[in-house]
């Protein structure tokens, strides 16, 4: 069977150091919020450029604790993309709030910036006030944030940079975690940059959002322990995964290096078949950290007889998503931009994501596309 995700491949090579970082916090005891919590803050700070990182419990929690920070209020809109994860859209009813499901791009699955207008148009018209636009560097590439945050800017929003899977991505020379006024990630494991559970952060430049959310992350406290400033939750890290995380991020550079060798290899094997499948495509100036390498089929072609065929070959696929958000039944009261999600809706119907990490080999890729290729002309 070849790996959807090899974490086994990875974690060969630095066991030992896992290891060691590991004793070293049974050791000195402090499980939660113990000294490499704060060493991985300080590493993730000059590995974006962001002024402030604050490591949390999961990338969900990064989320909830950002638009905390950002001061979102109930019954107040963020523009989302419809084709993502849940927790893109599950955040803003967590906090009273409402998403307001934008359409995105077919060739790079991210927000459509085009459709900026007519989604706050359709917020203004039902009476939502919107404070803010939620972009999502779907599948590893990171949203068009120049047009973005102009367009934010001319309309007094803000921008929090969903990067769950954009992680380590570079658009126009700036690291993702620093395109936007906070942004958030996820450290689950089969993320590009994992640990081994869950774990998130939450990246700034502004002081305000990070002591929010700095604050509420442990449970409101001000700055005397059992003294409240606000009402909070509980999303600290646990310094053993903060340990894990210090020793792949020193890995991680090079993995995305790999990750782009991988990518350029299922292009060029796929591209060669000549069978109407579409490749992602990154933009110029742009690098994806590849957390999904993900083809968009023929329509003629059944997706869920290729999965079985595949799987039959020992190759594993997934998909994502098969539904749009906007169709699940928490999310089916909340509005659509009057420009509707032709695409997003085409998307669900047809993406594929191939088996994708830093260690797939090119004979791996070949088989992968030979058997995609005698599914599709058989079919």
């Amino acid at each position: 069977m070849i790996p959807f995700i090899d974490l086994h491949a990875q974690q060969k090579l630095i066991r030992d150091k896992i290891d060691r970082r590991i004793n070293e916090v049974l050791k000195h005891g402090q499980y939660i919020l113990g000294p490499e919590v704060r060493e991985l803050e300080d590493r993730l700070c000059s590995f974006t450029g962001s002024k402030y990182v604050l490591c949390c419990s999961s990338g969900t929690d990064a989320l909830l604790l950002s638009l905390l920070g950002l001061k979102i209020k109930p019954g107040e809109g963020v523009i989302v993309p419809a084709f993502t994860f849940a927790s893109s859209a599950e955040v803003m009813p967590l906090l009273g709030a409402i998403p307001i499901f934008i359409d995105v791009k077919r060739d790079t699955f991210n927000i459509d910036p085009t459709k900026l207008s007519d989604s706050l148009q359709t917020a203004k018209d039902i009476g939502i006030n919107v404070k803010g636009i939620m972009t999502v560097g779907l599948f590893g590439q990171p949203a068009e944030m120049d047009f973005i945050n102009e367009f934010a800017k001319n309309n007094n929003l803000w921008v929090l940079d969903d990067a769950a899977q954009s992680f380590g991505g570079i658009y126009k020379n700036k690291i993702v975690g620093n395109l936007s006024e906070a942004a958030a990630t996820s450290f689950f494991p089969a993320k590009p940059l994992g640990c081994y559970g869950d774990g998130g952060a939450v990246f700034t430049n502004d002081r305000e959002i990070y002591e929010i959310a700095k604050s509420s992350h442990i449970h409101g406290m001000g700055k005397k322990r059992y003294e409240y400033d606000r009402i909070g939750m509980n999303a600290r890290m646990s310094t053993i995964q903060a340990a894990i995380l210090l020793e792949k991020l020193e890995i991680f550079p090079e993995e995305f290096k790999k990750r782009q060798i991988v990518a350029h290899n299922y292009n060029k094997n796929l591209n060669s078949l000549d069978l109407g499948i579409e490749l992602p495509k990154v933009n110029k100036n742009f690098k994806s950290s590849w957390a999904q390498y993900t083809i968009l089929l023929p329509e003629n072609i059944n997706r869920d007889k290729l999965q079985e065929h595949l799987k039959s070959k020992k190759i594993p696929t997934a998909v994502y998503y098969p539904i749009p958000l906007n169709e699940h039944k928490p999310y089916n009261k909340y509005p659509v931009s009057k420009g509707g999600l032709d695409v997003t809706y085409y998307l669900s119907k047809n993406v594929l994501s191939l088996p994708m990490h830093p260690y797939l080999k090119e004979d791996d890729i070949i088989y992968i596309s030979d058997n995609i290729k005698n599914f599709i002309k058989n079919n």
